[in-house]
């Protein structure tokens, strides 16, 4: 997993309530259980006008001209600005996996779903909570100026607007760790390899019995 420590990136806003996990990641796509190649399908059906499968060459695709993300001024965009309870739904995993692979490194809303708002921490992706007030003078400010970035500032947890003003936003400090330090759940595990292996080695001297295997 990337750690995440200091960010700046252009901001592409999702101006909807709502967005469930479905829309974020349809669920022709969820026959694969592998974690890898689902940006391409991010928002699938918003951003084409014809049906995906997977396997499909996107550039043999008809893509929606007047979605958000397939605007010029967007492309590029690493940080993704939402209204609140996104990422509602059900619990698929592919959600975040289709919104980092596609390029993203941050989100910002008012509220985020549970389950998807804690994915998110697993798989590199720093979801933000603001006030809805806050947001949507964001919304405002990504319309009014092409090019507009923000700068995220994960040690010293704020967002930080061209201007230079900043935005204080919390974050439980144990996902903070494991954010700055690019740490999942295998990569908190694997630290502590040495003992494992060690644990593992007493355990057969005391019952050599284990690796023994039934005939046939």
């Amino acid at each position: 997993m990337r750690a995440f420590r200091l960010h700046k990136g252009l901001v592409a806003p999702i101006d909807r309530e709502n967005v469930d996990t479905d829309a974020i990641t349809p669920k022709q796509f969820l026959k694969s259980i592998k974690r890898s190649g689902f940006g391409p399908n991010l928002f699938d059906e918003w951003r084409y006008l014809d049906h995906g499968e997977p396997g499909q060459d996107p550039a043999t695709r008809r893509p929606n001209p007047d979605f958000v993300l397939n605007l010029p001024r967007y492309q590029g965009a690493s940080v993704l600005l939402a209204r609140k309870n996104f990422g509602c739904g059900s619990s698929r995993e592919h959600a975040p996996w289709a919104i980092e692979q596609f390029g993203f490194r941050a989100l910002i809303a008012p509220s985020f779903a549970d389950i998807f708002f804690n994915n998110c921490f697993k798989n590199g992706l720093l979801p933000i909570v603001l006030p809805e007030a806050q947001v949507a003078r964001l919304f405002d400010e990504v319309a009014a100026f092409p090019g507009y970035e923000l700068a995220i500032d994960l040690e010293r947890q704020v967002v930080i607007r061209p201007d230079g003003s900043e935005l204080a936003f919390e974050v439980e400090p144990f996902r903070k760790q494991c954010l700055l330090g690019g740490l999942d759940e295998i990569g908190l595990t694997l630290r502590h390899a040495d003992l494992i292996r060690a644990f593992e080695a007493e355990r057969l001297l005391r019952r050599p019995w284990l690796t023994h295997r039934l005939p046939g």
